[in-house]
């Protein structure tokens, strides 16, 4: 099966403390199942790890029988590259615990966590970790990919706050990446992806984050042109206390928006500041948003920080069709507002949108060396996703977001934050993605991965001679 026999396959569920699930098991389509519902594959068999130690027994049997690996952490990647037909896929999914150090400033958070378990375990201390805007996103693909949300312009990207990393390598020696030790694995695990090794557990500084503020400002989206053109020069100015990200998106007919609005096409902001709640300056930090035409809603409140962190989970869940790809900008052109204008305008469901992230203020205080992500001069990273809960439409959201991309593509800086990398782009785009960086980590590949062992990803080869 897969190139699994029986008796190995045998040998393997003996040797874990933890499932192994293959097409015979009644849990096989759940456990096989992604965020992406676009992604249908089929591996031979699902090893859910419990530890360590069943990390390694599995990457043996796959080194033993020369069967495929994948990798799945948390299970929100877009192009599903953690699932493999008639792979063996090595599941982290089940280890999500999360060891918080309050007097240290520390996290230590297993392999397969999702979001939304840190930021249940460090919010009661007063603590956070600067990483996505999806509760259900793994810990593991996004940091491995970089990580930015609403607390990147305050904090950094989630690498800049990654102090260590446990990892399982191909040949399953278990090695801890630190500044001192294997600094060089510890340098391309910050934003190389998952070429490495398997990382069963990650170290994060821990930044004081309690109460946000959380703002939603949106207009029609024929005002898109004016919006941009005052959230191109406002948002790179302003306090870096203050995070927001750019969305076309359609109006969901729920809280907080009013009836009345529910179901248009929308152009928004989306807002989060970490700075004084007890007086007016989120207020007048934000005030300027009538300045480019009268919001059709506004809406601001204090706010838990996980709460907002989950606050988009109900309205995308997993199981439905996905398509994404993403670009890096460090400017919002005239010629890319007109782009932006006419996709958002066409929005091919009422799920899908375009987001531009903010990656500067304290994502600009390392330098281009000090990680393994090339772009600390962009300062948007965009993500065009159709989305949609019928498969039906699944090539219609794929069209619209390929043509988005492609017009817009020529007004970036021509790579993309590694995750939105989308199912059939080329290999070029991985390298565009780590400008000359791309040599150095596939020295670093072939030093702790020759044989690309770990190749279900946003692959980089191990440099050769």
């Amino acid at each position: 099966m897969g190139g699994i026999n029986g008796t190995a396959l045998e040998g393997l569920r003996e040797g874990l403390r933890g499932p192994v699930i293959t097409a015979h098991d009644p849990g096989y389509d759940e456990a096989r199942a992604l965020y992406n519902a676009m992604i249908d594959r089929r591996p031979a068999a699902i090893a859910q790890c419990v530890d360590v130690a069943d990390v390694r027994t599995v990457i043996a049997a796959a080194r033993d029988t020369g069967v495929e690996l994948a990798v799945r952490g948390g299970g929100h990647s877009g192009p599903g590259l953690c699932m493999v037909d008639d792979a063996l896929v090595l599941d982290l999914s089940t280890m999500r615990g999360v060891r918080v150090d309050p007097a240290n400033g520390t996290a230590q958070v297993a392999g397969g966590a999702q979001l939304g378990d840190l930021d249940h375990a460090t919010h009661t201390f007063g603590l956070a970790v600067p990483t996505g805007i999806i509760s259900m996103t793994g810990v593991a693909g996004l940091t491995l990919g970089g990580g930015h949300g609403h607390l990147t312009r305050r904090y950094g990207l989630t690498i800049d706050s990654l102090a260590a990393a446990d990892v399982v390598l191909a040949d399953g020696t278990f090695v801890t990446a630190t500044e001192d030790e294997h600094p060089d694995l510890l340098w391309a695990l910050r934003g190389g992806g998952g070429n490495f090794g398997v990382v069963t557990s990650f170290t994060f500084r821990l930044h004081p984050v309690d109460t946000v503020g959380v703002a939603a400002t949106v207009w029609p989206v024929d005002r898109t042109p004016e919006v941009l053109r005052w959230y191109r020069e406002f948002l790179p100015a302003a306090p870096q206390d203050l995070n927001g990200f750019f969305t076309l998106f359609t109006i969901p007919p729920g809280p907080p928006f009013p009836e009345s609005i529910h179901g248009q096409k929308m152009c928004g902001v989306i807002w989060c500041y970490t700075g004084d709640l007890t007086d007016d300056s989120m207020e007048r930090a934000i005030a300027p948003v009538t300045e480019p035409a009268p919001p059709a809603f506004h809406f601001a409140t204090p706010m838990p920080y996980p709460a907002l962190q989950g606050m988009f989970d109900e309205l995308i869940p997993k199981g439905y069709q996905w398509y994404w790809r993403g670009d890096f900008f460090d400017a919002v052109s005239d010629a890319a507002i007109d782009v932006h204008h006419k996709y958002g305008e066409n929005l091919p469901s009422d799920l899908s949108l375009m987001h531009l992230y903010p990656v500067d203020g304290a994502a600009h205080q390392l330098g281009t060396e000090d990680t393994a992500w090339a772009y600390r001069d962009a300062v948007w990273s965009a993500v065009i996703a159709g989305v949609d809960p019928d498969p039906a439409n699944a090539e219609a959201i794929k069209r619209w977001s390929v043509d988005y991309w492609t017009d817009l593509h020529p007004h970036s800086m021509g790579g993309s934050y590694i995750n939105f990398i989308g199912e059939g782009e080329s290999t070029d785009r991985v390298r565009a993605t780590y400008r000359g960086h791309y040599d150095r980590l596939a020295a670093i590949k072939h030093t702790y991965d020759p044989d690309n062992f770990f190749h279900a990803n946003q692959n980089i080869p191990p440099a050769t001679g």
